[in-house]
């Protein structure tokens, strides 16, 4: 009698802790192998979204969308087993009509987030799209303080500087990728950046990604063991063997010629491979021209399925 109880009580708690533990992604089938729109109605809308990203936790999810001619970023949060309503965060003061937040990385701890944002101070409230976009973009970072994301502030020297800098990427231990086409020896070209957390909100001076192929790094691991790129308008994956990024391999998605894959992204228990697409106009050029855009996700099987070697 007491040996069935105990199995029964065992049998319980795993069952609700399987409950509680596992992850939701709003109801959605899990996707196979082959890729599929992420949240359809919620996430991907008649607006252009991109960059869909999850705190450590996979208990609040980040995208971004265009409205009103801004990238706005938007949230919703996990909340006793729902999600909420996903609403946009408000990262520049209420002065400034016109913003860009955009690629947005949370820390481990999820309560800071960097992202490619633009200075108001380097443009006027009329200024117009294509204006807006040839503007250098620059690093920032929000605090979560009390629940509520903060406005934004910029990261300042040796971050964000009076070049371009792009594409966060937080990791484990604080540190972040990006990449800028800052000077470099003579040379100006752009590549991918690391910056070791130092603690309080300071980094130590960003060096150069060692790479086999110098392609830029889009998305790394939270414990650096691997790292996407891209090459030839498609993604690949690369693993790190002793302190050196091994030759890439291509992540065999379904490319179509008139789409642009960016904004790679793993799940938290890297099931799942998350991305985005860009349609553009061909007679127009840059962000200007973008006429869709749209966030899918696929088994992380189709990369994770055959050696790392």
């Amino acid at each position: 009698m007491n040996k069935s109880f105990f199995t029964l009580l065992i049998t319980t708690i795993l069952i609700y802790s399987c409950k509680k533990n596992s992850i939701s992604y709003f109801d959605q089938v899990p996707p196979s192998n082959k890729q599929q729109l992420f949240a359809p109605s919620l996430v991907n809308t008649d607006s252009i979204e991109l960059n869909v990203v999850f705190n450590a936790t996979s208990t609040e999810m980040f995208f971004s969308r265009i409205v009103d001619r801004s990238f706005v970023i938007h949230h919703t949060e996990l909340i006793d087993g729902k999600w909420s309503t996903i609403k946009p965060i408000q990262m520049y003061p209420d002065s400034i009509a016109i913003s860009v937040a955009c690629d947005p990385t949370i820390t481990q701890d999820g309560k800071t987030m960097y992202f490619l944002g633009v200075d108001p101070k380097n443009y006027t409230n009329n200024v117009t799209p294509d204006k807006l976009y040839t503007i250098p973009p620059d690093i920032y970072m929000s605090k979560k303080v009390n629940g509520k994301w903060q406005l934004a502030k910029k990261v300042e020297f040796s971050i964000s500087t009076e070049y371009l800098e792009s594409y966060p990427v937080v990791v484990a231990d604080g540190s972040i990728y990006f990449q800028s086409n800052r000077p470099n020896n003579g040379e100006r070209k752009r590549s991918t950046y690391r910056a070791q957390y130092l603690g309080n909100d300071k980094f130590d001076t960003p060096v150069i990604v060692n790479s086999k192929e110098h392609n830029l790094v889009y998305y790394v691991s939270p414990n650096e063991d691997y790292a996407i790129t891209k090459d030839n308008k498609k993604f690949k994956i690369a693993y790190k063997k002793d302190g050196m990024w091994t030759p890439s391999k291509e992540i065999p998605l379904n490319y179509e010629k008139d789409l642009v894959y960016t904004c790679p992204y793993m799940s938290s228990d890297e099931k799942y491979f998350i991305f985005s697409t860009r349609y553009y106009n061909p007679l127009k050029k840059g962000w200007v021209g973008v006429e869709k855009g749209e966030v899918y996700w696929v088994s992380s099987d189709i990369m994770f399925n055959s050696d790392k070697n």
